[in-house]
């Protein structure tokens, strides 16, 4: 996976900035090539207003990633239709396993239910057919970015890192990245740019795996969470689209 540009540019504000740049061209385009998923709603952005973007925190007082608070100034009609908001304006986080049981159903919320508080702070991004992205509010890395997550059920209950913060998945989602489609979901992992960001990420997410995968006993998360259990080694997980 390769980006163009360099330094600062493929990081945070000035990454989501280039985004932005790129969906004023036509947003009434889809985010998602398989799916009518427009960028704004309505082709007309609307951006929150600059009194609450500047008080805005979430819920836990954690504050927002560099990135979400430039793209909240360009637009929230994208995240509201994937329900970031309360009905007065508030953000809205679910809990990982309530997300999880909301979107894929109950029985599999419920096999996240050991992560519900280590993972108190989720919401949904667009991405994914069979699967789903999530950004997951823990401690931000070098860039004050929160990691996306990458969730399956398609197999066996998976969880795992795919890009290090919502400017990299926003910028994947315009096309600024070029990927191939088979590789893994982890693959940012070991990438140049990014590695040091995903890797911050797995230690302070996953105790310093990449992903979680059922059996999650076998996780050293889970370990370090139940530490009377558990103990590792599985394949990486290949996503879909």
């Amino acid at each position: 996976m390769t980006i163009e540009g360099a330094g600062s540019s493929v990081h945070g504000v000035a990454l989501t900035e280039r985004v932005i740049e790129m969906v004023r061209r036509d947003p009434g385009a889809s985010v998602l090539s398989y799916r009518d998923i427009p960028w704004v709603e309505g082709a007309r952005a609307r951006p929150m207003a600059e009194d609450a973007l500047a008080k805005a925190v979430f819920p836990s007082g954690r504050p927002l990633p560099p990135s979400l608070r430039a793209w909240l100034a360009f637009d929230t009609s994208l995240l509201e239709r994937h329900e970031w908001f309360t009905p007065d304006g508030d953000f809205a986080p679910r809990p990982l396993d309530e997300l999880v049981g909301d979107e894929m159903g109950e029985v599999w919320g419920a096999e996240f239910a050991w992560l519900a508080e280590h993972l108190s702070e989720c919401f949904l991004l667009p991405g994914g057919s069979d699967s789903r992205r999530i950004l997951a509010v823990t401690e931000p890395d070098t860039e004050g970015e929160y990691p996306v997550l990458a969730l399956d059920v398609d197999d066996m209950p998976y969880l795992g890192l795919m890009y290090p913060g919502l400017d990299v998945h926003l910028a994947d989602m315009v096309g600024l990245l070029d990927r191939v489609e088979t590789e893994s979901y982890t693959e940012l992992i070991d990438h140049g740019t990014y590695g040091p960001r995903m890797r911050r990420h797995a230690t302070q997410c996953f105790a310093g795996d990449a992903y979680v995968e059922f059996p999650f006993e076998s996780s050293a998360l889970y370990v370090q969470l139940h530490p009377e259990q558990g103990k590792k080694g599985r394949p990486a997980r290949t996503r879909d689209a």
